[in-house]
């Protein structure tokens, strides 16, 4: 029966198996000491000479980055080690011997790493970033979810554009045009009369040329809808959601955070009310500090419209 290494925690004494992939190899006279990893975690596995099968320690003699494993042995606490627990290990079997792995610990550029992607993901900080990732929309969606909101999921292929007709991904659709969405937003204003509360999260495109290697094309927007909510509902409702977030993440991934090498005191001050000034107050402080606006050449009354244009 396999057990994962985030759970170790609860078989301490017991022989457990783990099922994963080799992260690192370090020998020791007759001692070979391998972390292993599965996704959940990963654990020193401590390969004893005497302990083990002969063909056992050869395997562990050989074995290779990134080879998959099965590793069967005795759990212990043990504080030096990552996790706070060690494989005592009695068996070990090499399911897939890996080839050289391709990635080093030497530093590489972000063009050899992205045509490595499917194996940088395997490195410690892109994990960490995943999980992050992950505990945000989890976030997200138990916020809504619990508020009250109805999730609508909005089609991804539309007949019109929402956030300008220059950005459009355009595509034939039968003999029609139709576009990848910019946003749910026009589908869940609908769907709020309907439903009172809803909220639509998903993939969006924005065919927008830009110059830096950092704009995104495609990405994930939550767009929530409320009927019959005024400016200050909503200006409470998007504080909370923040402030949501923030805990959550701070309570289930703060170990990822570290392997980011985030500072998480900014986080830990987050608690809402937010500061407010107006959109009035918002200009003159940016034409006192010399910035540029749109005041008096626009009519439109979205920030994000606004910095788009100027």
């Amino acid at each position: 029966m396999q057990t994962y290494v985030g759970e170790l925690c609860n078989f301490v004494g017991e022989t457990v198996t783990i099922k994963g992939w080799l992260y690192h190899r370090t020998d020791k006279g007759k001692l070979r000491f391998l972390l292993v990893r599965d996704g959940t975690g990963t654990v020193q596995a401590v390969v004893f000479k005497k302990a083990v099968p002969p063909e056992a320690f050869e395997a562990a003699d050989s074995v290779t980055q990134e080879s998959s494993v099965i590793v069967t042995g005795s759990v212990k606490e043990d504080a030096r080690a990552p996790g706070g627990y060690e494989l005592d290990v009695t068996d070990l079997e090499v399911v897939q011997l890996a080839e050289e792995y391709p990635i080093t610990p030497k530093e590489h550029g972000t063009a050899f790493l992205m045509e490595k992607r499917h194996l940088w993901l395997r490195s410690s900080r892109q994990h960490a970033v995943l999980r992050i990732r992950h505990e945000i929309i989890r976030a997200i969606r138990n916020f809504f979810d619990n508020s009250g909101f109805i999730l609508v999921d909005t089609p991804i292929l539309t007949p019109a554009a929402c956030e300008g007709t220059t950005t459009l991904f355009e595509l034939d659709y039968f003999g029609e045009k139709a576009y990848l969405s910019q946003s749910g937003q026009l589908y869940n204003e609908a769907a709020c009369g309907a439903v009172g509360k809803t909220y639509c999260f998903g993939p969006t495109f924005r065919a927008e040329k830009s110059k830096t290697r950092r704009h995104l094309m495609e990405f994930w927007m939550v767009e929530p809808e409320v009927a019959w909510a005024e400016l200050d509902d909503l200006m409470e409702l998007s504080e909370q959601l923040v402030s949501y977030i923030v805990e959550r993440v701070l309570e289930e991934r703060r170990e990822e955070l570290e392997t980011l090498e985030r500072d998480v005191a900014p986080l830990e001050c987050i608690s809402p009310p937010f500061p407010r000034i107006s959109y009035e107050e918002a200009f003159d402080s940016l034409e006192k500090a010399g910035t540029e606006t749109p005041r008096g050449r626009s009519q439109c009354i979205c920030m994000k419209c606004c910095a788009a244009r100027w």
